[in-house]
């Protein structure tokens, strides 16, 4: 799912563009300009998504201030087909990856036909086989978020796009936490590690956590996927823009990721060439602790270690005592053998 080093940054655009089209582009052109891998947006049809009794979250009640139905919510934030195809197309023109989560069976179909390096399942749908059997139809590698789930609910998932026809090495994780904000308390980034252990899959993390430290923080835990949902401005109306970072914050969040990627390296514990150089300055040699003429006994008394480390290493201290004095060696000199 990712290069050795590479961390796919997914900016989440969702449905933070508020059902208009130009903001959507908008966005396309923040998420290229942060260093993102792909802008993401959310595909579907409202009607096919809830129905007339579903009712709001209570984030996303005190998100929008009001208590409409999901559906009337999802009726102005739905985006069509069409400006699909123009966002994709403007993706390829601003060198960023195009990604959209279906949330419907036609809006997974449709997607698959725009042609998307991975087709995302969102928390909400692992529950969903007819909608799990569409997307491994497709054959699509697969990044799915767990929110909300227990190891038995991804088991099930997993078996389903196996099933389906995918590989595992198509399957990727997404550690998660379907709240919004998510309380630091829930997040609970650990539980990374029992994924890639119980499930053998790459594992990322989907964020809805204030700030940029914890997908920094999942990034030096091994995450190879993340997930962060931005917006063009906080103060925006709408149920998920106070949960999401601004265009100088998704930034400053690709910058810290792609400074950790770095800073990670090898298992290997070498010397590294910047600090190489430093060797003989901030080591010790033995030197003689006070004038030693030649033919005398080097021992712990007329021996000392000071730097620079230039000369014979105090670890070799055993092989020099007991030996005599080549020369004559005058206070602080470098001993030689």
């Amino acid at each position: 799912m990712r290069s050795a080093k590479h961390v796919i940054i997914i900016a989440e655009a969702g449905v933070n563009h508020n059902g208009s089209a130009e903001n959507a582009f908008r966005m396309i052109d923040a998420a290229a300009d942060a260093g993102a891998d792909y802008v993401k947006f959310q595909t579907f049809k409202a009607e096919k998504l809830a129905n007339a009794s579903a009712t709001q979250a209570d984030y996303q009640k005190r998100n929008t201030g009001c208590s409409e139905s999901q559906l009337d919510m999802l009726r102005r934030l739905e985006l069509g087909d069409d400006t699909f195809r123009e966002l994709r197309a403007y993706c390829v023109s601003k060198g960023i990856g195009f990604l959209s989560t279906p949330f419907d069976i036609d809006s997974v179909r449709f997607l698959a036909s725009l042609g998307m390096d991975y087709m995302k399942i969102p928390s909400g749908e692992i529950t969903n086989l007819p909608y799990l059997r569409a997307v491994a139809a497709t054959g699509l590698p697969v990044i799915m978020s767990t929110g909300m789930c227990t190891n038995n609910d991804i088991r099930a998932a997993v078996d389903a796009l196996l099933n389906g026809g995918l590989t595992i090495g198509q399957i990727g994780l997404l550690h998660c936490n379907t709240q919004y904000p998510t309380p630091m308390s829930d997040v609970n980034l650990r539980a990374m590690e029992s994924l890639r252990t119980a499930f053998g899959t790459d594992v990322g993390y989907s964020d809805h956590t204030l700030g940029i430290e914890v997908p920094i923080a999942a990034v030096a835990l091994g995450a190879t996927v993340i997930e962060k949902h931005f917006t063009l401005d906080r103060t925006m109306p709408g149920p998920d823009h106070k949960a999401s970072l601004e265009p100088a914050e998704l930034k400053a969040m690709v910058h810290a990721i792609r400074n950790i990627e770095h800073a990670l390296g090898t298992p290997d514990k070498h010397v590294t060439p910047s600090e190489a150089a430093n060797i003989a300055v901030a080591r010790k040699s033995i030197v003689a602790a006070r004038r030693i003429n030649k033919g005398e006994v080097l021992s712990d008394e007329n021996l000392c270690a000071k730097r620079p480390g230039t000369g014979i290493s105090p670890m070799r201290w055993d092989e020099v005592c007991g030996r005599t004095a080549i020369r004559d060696f005058e206070k602080d000199e470098i001993i030689e053998i």
